[in-house]
């Protein structure tokens, strides 16, 4: 796909992250959309910036961001190629102030995420990469760069290492785990869960709870690009995206190999 200009796309990634910086340092409002979801004016700004840089690079292709009036399905059902956007993966973590939130671009083909950035702008890390490009790396804020990959996971029941929370633990996550004998349970919001699964400091990232295709899609093209599967948690298939009128993705497993 020699037709994606990815680092204008990574820097649009940064540019959306700065404009949520420059809100972050200040007090903002808050608002509640229908799904009782918070909503600040950082979530606005950034997909401002993102689809005005996406409209401008590579005007043929649509975009389904979390903030634009979502297609219908009848027109989205014949996309081949979309960009799937989430200006500001955890909203909640922005709020709190802790820093665990990310700008989440993906390149949506044919069902599949091929490629992704994940840029986390109070962290000064980015994650990109995927199938389209045959790798992934990470980038600091410093300009460093180097490739990422998942680690080989360990063959028995000890020594996992799994991202979920340490004080909201549903009873479908602690059957998950009862599985292992104390497994390195490992903590973060946003997308940067699948991330860590990526550049090797997790083993697993079991999602048995809600989320939409937006949230996921980004990170998962890294996890691909870094050689993980990202997979629907009870028929083992790779999940895909734009297969139905709904956005949300069904409960899934995120994991090295």
């Amino acid at each position: 796909m020699s037709d994606i200009p990815y680092a204008q796309i990574v820097q649009a990634a940064k540019d959306a992250g700065a404009a949520i910086m420059g809100i972050y340092a200040q007090d903002f409002d808050v608002h509640t959309k229908d799904d009782n979801s918070p909503l600040t004016e950082a979530d606005m700004a950034a997909h401002r910036t993102i689809t005005r840089a996406l409209e401008s690079l590579t005007p043929d292709i649509p975009i389904l961001s979390e903030e634009s009036e979502n297609a219908p399905w009848e027109a989205r059902r014949q996309w081949t190629r979309y960009w799937l956007v989430d200006p500001l993966d955890g909203t909640k973590e922005f709020v709190k102030k802790n820093g665990e939130f990310t700008v989440n671009i993906a390149l949506i083909d044919r069902g599949e995420p091929v490629w992704g950035v994940v840029h986390a702008p109070a962290l000064g890390s980015t994650y990109h990469g995927g199938t389209a490009t045959e790798g992934a790396w990470k980038e600091l804020e410093s300009g460093e760069s180097h490739p990422i990959r998942v680690q080989t996971p360990p063959t028995g029941k000890t020594g996992w290492r799994i991202m979920g929370s340490r004080s909201h633990q549903s009873e479908a996550f602690k059957e998950f785990v009862a599985d292992f004998e104390q497994p390195d349970i490992k903590s973060v919001g946003s997308s940067l869960k699948i991330c860590l699964v990526a550049e090797g400091e997790a083993d697993l990232y079991p999602r048995l709870g809600p989320t939409c295709e937006w949230d996921t899609g980004a990170a998962h093209a890294v996890l691909l690009g870094a050689g993980g599967q990202l997979n629907h948690a009870e028929t083992g298939e790779p999940l895909r995206y734009n297969q139905s009128d709904s956005v949300l993705n069904p409960f899934f497993i995120a994991k090295a190999s």
